[in-house]
């Protein structure tokens, strides 16, 4: 298998979903996908080939990921062809599978242009997904377009490898899908992803951001209103998500109010402000001035389009101009997932898995047992803004069950603020729950000991973090992540006095480019006893083996074998005999030093007959000074995705996040304490 051609019938349907989803099932498999366009516009960069090469790490550069431009290929289709057949197979060399997006119907071809995509994909030697809008069409024109479509392929000598009517009404789908055979799939229509965003409108008015965050440009687009009337008629006809069309010489009555509305919590949350006319000289210096120094992270865009041409002309407009946003790829990935049975289309590939294991294999890996048996997990930090975004993304592929902590006006407030919808989560507010005199007496009963009295409790509970940890004990959750905006000690000091039920240490997974390995501890325990250090050998084992990684245990120290000596050594030395010990089922080889378990060559020449040097996958250091400094030097030089620090040793899981985390350190983080969560049968507990 070298590629797939996703190829679409009309205009109608919505390569994006079918794209995205093919480049998901590959990357899960095999250890590089590549993403290649035959055909791109002249002007700027393909949106789709960006948006896949962003989400799915392509390492290719744009012009190695297209073929030759709309205009070459009407000038001679001949020449063109042969020059598409050469990109694509330069491409395909140095990636294991490719993704083929075909044309967005703009007459490419002297015939019919999905004949075109058909005889490209026969040249290529790439079975096609095709696929067939069925918007606005009853079963028997659907199945009508199908027929016509598959013969077309035929006739280009074109191999099918399955069809997937898209934009299918809610309504329909369980009658399309009867008698389907296991070739034709039905994806239900998801009216985000048609919709335009922010971009697409600016783009087709070829505006100019004048304020606000340019990553806001890609919120999706609800409806059009045009502010042509005044501020109460306007406010009252705003909704979630509009745009609002405002000429620039009344921006001063009407935009500021719009600005205000998009903040607050009693208004429609607005996507953006398009002014029209010549804004430079229509709108006066003080509301300038007066915007200057306002924070305005609502996009406001200009465009020199009259009021009348605006609203025309973006009324129509759809989405794809620009690149997709996390949120929308979510999405639609989550629609292919739910509708396209993945693993039969990659047994008609082919597809052998990789031994290799990418980051991104790995984080889909996560993010699929994650979703195999969905936990709940709560989030204290309910209003930052990662946090935020990490929760939309979760939902939307209905990953985890979340609680987010906070006022439920702050939360939902600064979630239509960002465009995210969280209508899915729960919110929960310390200060106010039900939960926080519950919380205080069990709080008072497991600190009894130390002197902890209801009353003390109550205000202790009101903390977030103490808050969501009683939350997991209690069972109202099953997991927590916080720390993204907490220090280490304020996530985990909760656990340790309530959840602690051995030694508490971490590992991190440490993403190479072909490989996961696990290094523990790097966070938690300072300078471990040999007892200790055992308990953190036999506990991160446990740990890889929970997610999938073949625990080989290095024992690290200065010396291999029995070649030194000194307090170092011997501590690593008894921890290694006291692991096995506890575990002789596990392959632990100790002390030894880091070249010699991981490189089969110094393996052989310092101890030949060892199962585990040079191929060792977890990683135990003999202190946290090490184990900092050990991960924090292979991620920076080996450009390796660090994922953690994940917590072992507790009966429910909460994890840590760092405070520069970003978002998908944070949906990494969340999967992985949903999988801690999962209970395991005849296997280690984590």
């Amino acid at each position: 298998m070298h590629g797939v051609y996703v190829a679409s019938s009309d205009a109608d349907s919505d390569k994006r979903t079918l794209a995205l989803g093919m480049a998901e099932l590959l990357s899960r498999t095999v250890d590089s996908v590549g993403v290649f366009r035959p055909i791109v516009p002249t002007e700027g960069r393909d949106a789709l080939v960006e948006t896949l090469r962003r989400r799915f790490d392509v390492r290719a550069a744009y012009g190695d990921c297209t073929g030759v431009t709309y205009e070459r290929a009407h000038a001679d289709p001949e020449a063109a062809m042969e020059e598409i057949v050469a990109g694509y197979w330069a491409l395909a060399a140095s990636c294991s599978a490719v993704v083929v997006v075909g044309t967005d119907y703009t007459d490419v071809g002297t015939s019919t242009e999905f004949a075109f995509n058909a005889r490209v994909a026969a040249n290529l030697g790439t079975p096609v997904l095709l696929a067939v809008s069925g918007d606005g069409h009853d079963a028997e024109a659907v199945h009508g377009a199908v027929a016509i479509a598959e013969n077309e392929l035929d006739r280009e000598h074109a191999t099918r490898l399955a069809t997937v009517v898209d934009r299918v009404p809610s309504d329909r789908v369980r009658a399309l899908r009867e008698g389907a055979d296991g070739r034709f799939y039905v994806l239900a229509d998801v009216p985000e992803l048609t919709a335009p965003s922010v971009q697409d409108l600016q783009r087709s008015a070829d505006g100019k951001l004048l304020f606000g965050e340019a990553r806001r440009t890609g919120r999706e687009v609800s409806g059009i209103l045009v502010a042509a009337m005044s501020l109460p008629h306007v406010l009252d006809r705003l909704t979630d998500d509009c745009a609002v069309i405002l000429p620039a010489d009344r921006a001063g009555a009407i935009l500021p109010a719009l600005i205000s509305a998009h903040t607050s919590a009693d208004f429609p949350s607005v996507a953006a402000v398009l002014l029209t006319g010549d804004a430079d000289a229509d709108m006066p210096e003080p509301v300038w001035r007066l915007l200057a120094g306002m924070d305005v992270r609502m996009p406001v865009v200009a465009t020199s389009l009259d009021t009348f041409t605006a609203a025309t002309r973006l009324d129509g407009v759809r989405g794809g101009l620009a690149p997709m946003p996390d949120s929308r790829i979510e999405s639609a990935l989550a629609a292919f997932a739910e509708a396209v049975d993945g693993g039969t289309l990659l047994s008609r590939l082919s597809v052998v898995r990789s031994r290799a294991v990418t980051p991104l294999m790995f984080q889909y890996t996560l993010l699929s047992r994650a979703a195999e048996d969905r936990r709940h997990v709560v989030l204290p930090e309910g209003t930052d803004e990662r946090v935020l975004r990490a929760a939309d993304l979760l939902l939307r592929r209905d990953t985890v069950a979340l609680t987010l902590l906070g006022s439920q006006r702050a939360v939902r407030a600064r979630a239509d603020d960002l465009g995210l919808d969280l209508s899915r989560a729960d919110v929960v507010d310390p200060e106010t729950s039900d939960l926080r005199e519950r919380f205080a007496e069990e709080y008072a009963r497991l600190r009894a000991h130390k002197g902890v009295s209801v009353e003390l409790a109550r205000d202790t509970v009101r903390d977030v973090s103490y808050f969501g940890t009683l939350m997991v004990h209690g069972g109202l959750a099953d997991g927590m992540v916080s720390g993204a905006a907490h220090t280490t000690a304020q996530t985990i000091r909760p656990s340790f006095e309530i959840l602690r039920s051995a030694l508490v240490s971490s590992v991190f997974f440490m993403c190479l480019a072909d490989r996961v390995l696990v290094y523990g501890d790097c966070a938690v325990v300072p300078d471990p006893t040999a007892e200790q250090l055992a308990e953190i050998a036999v506990g991160s084992a446990a740990t890889a083996q929970r997610f999938g990684v073949e625990p080989r245990v290095a024992m690290l120290s200065y010396s291999t074998g029995a070649s030194g000596t000194g307090a170092g050594v011997d501590k690593v030395r008894t921890a290694t005999t006291l692991a096995r010990e506890r575990r002789p089922d596990l392959m632990i080889e100790g002390p030894i030093q880091y070249d010699a378990a991981i490189d089969p060559g110094v393996a052989a020449a310092k101890l030949p007959d060892s199962r585990v040097a040079g191929r060792a996958t977890v990683f135990v250091v003999p202190d946290l000074n090490t184990g900092n400094t050990l991960y924090k030097g292979v991620q920076r030089s080996a450009g390796a995705v660090a994922v953690g620090p994940v917590l072992q040793g507790l009966r429910r899981p909460v994890n840590d996040l760092s405070r520069g985390a970003t978002v998908q350190d944070i949906v990494n983080t969340v999967a992985i304490t949903a999988v801690q969560a999962q209970p395991v049968e005849g296997g280690p507990q984590v």
